[in-house]
């Protein structure tokens, strides 16, 4: 018997008992009522229960760029691959997979029973992945193909599980605001990390090893949040495989700046100008007018939106120059910089990565 026969006849039953049809709101908490049960969950007359949860995001890092790259056939060929692995790892270590939003996934570990503790179960899990996909580009390199990684973060605390939507169509799935903090906190991984928040590593009870903590701006908290990276699980023996190379965290900007040419230690007087168009934590991409030769050395300012910093200690040294239509493209690297100026380009990059736009 399907769901809506069950409310047609629940609702004549009370209609002969009283002589009135449930309302829609009633109908709607039957609805729900009975769509649980019938899934097995025991939740509120709301249709949500609370519960603690580890909640894991996967992110495929460089899907972008191969979309760009190759043909379509390739892109569905490689991505599919990565997914297929991906959904073999969250199963053996019995976490649910909530939902695929494009090329990355959400997993939750804790909503069904498990002789196994679920913030273990989700560690080792976010560790297999990396050493998974490390397996994998080894395949893609041998057979010609591109290689891509996985940005990884979880978090754990109190979410809302149930089930969202109409008879028309409904989800089970979690909201809450851990789940936002735990995609949050993927964002800011780079390839091949695994990123916890201190919810995650204190419930871990030295299950894994982990690098220092430090802190990153969130979107929507007033103070910085504190994560760690996962190295090892020492108990399993696995260890998340290391980057010769990590990109470190980058937007795209379009940032007015000047610069001058520094000389045998002297800063020439005459200023020039150009446009940040990609910054990141230790260096930019910037376009200028006349070429600049490997190895110059710059004194630059810039003026930071959404943190209201103005940064004229920031000193670097150009990587690589490339001629775009009329103009240069310039890679610059920090050689030197303050702590208030360093930190300033930190916040507005974490800020500009959740999509916080300038005023």
């Amino acid at each position: 018997m399907d769901l809506r026969h069950t409310v047609d006849r629940i609702q004549s039953i009370v209609s002969s008992e009283t002589g009135q049809r449930l309302g829609t709101q009633a109908e709607d908490a039957v609805t729900r009522l009975l769509r649980n049960v019938v899934g097995g969950s025991l939740l509120g007359e709301d249709g949500f229960t609370s519960r603690d949860l580890t909640i894991l995001f996967a992110d495929v890092r460089g899907f972008t760029a191969l979309s760009d790259r190759h043909e379509p056939e390739i892109v569905l060929k490689v991505l599919n691959r990565c997914l297929i692995t991906m959904i073999e790892v969250v199963f053996a270590h019995e976490g649910t997979i909530d939902k695929f939003m494009g090329d990355s996934i959400m997993v939750l570990f804790g909503e069904k029973p498990s002789g196994k503790d679920p913030v273990q179960r989700a560690l080792a899990c976010a560790v297999e992945l990396q050493i998974a996909m490390d397996e994998l580009n080894g395949y893609f390199r041998q057979n010609g193909l591109p290689e891509l990684y996985l940005g990884i973060g979880l978090n754990t605390g109190p979410v809302f599980l149930g089930t969202l939507g109409s008879e028309l169509y409904a989800a089970h799935t979690v909201i809450g605001e851990q789940v936002n903090l735990a995609s949050r906190i993927e964002a800011f991984s780079l390839r091949g990390q695994v990123l916890i928040s201190e919810s995650t590593f204190a419930r871990a009870n030295g299950y894994v090893r982990t690098g220092q903590p430090f802190s990153v701006h969130v979107k929507g908290k007033a103070d910085p949040i504190t994560v760690r990276e996962v190295v090892e699980v020492p108990s399993l023996r696995r260890v998340v495989p290391r980057r010769e190379i990590r990109k470190s965290p980058r937007v795209k900007v379009a940032i007015a700046f000047s610069y001058q040419v520094i000389h045998a230690d002297i800063t020439v007087p005459q200023t020039h100008r150009g446009v940040v168009l990609v910054l990141g934590y230790h260096g930019i991409l910037a376009q200028v007018e006349r070429p600049l030769p490997p190895a110059a050395e710059l004194k630059m300012r810039l003026d930071l939106p959404l943190v209201n910093y103005r940064a004229t200690d920031l000193y670097g040294r150009v990587k690589k120059t490339t001629k775009a239509r009329e103009r240069y493209l310039c890679g610059v690297e920090f050689t030197s910089l303050g702590n208030k100026t360093r930190s300033s380009i930190e916040l507005l990059v974490q800020l500009l990565m959740q999509g916080v736009e300038p005023k």
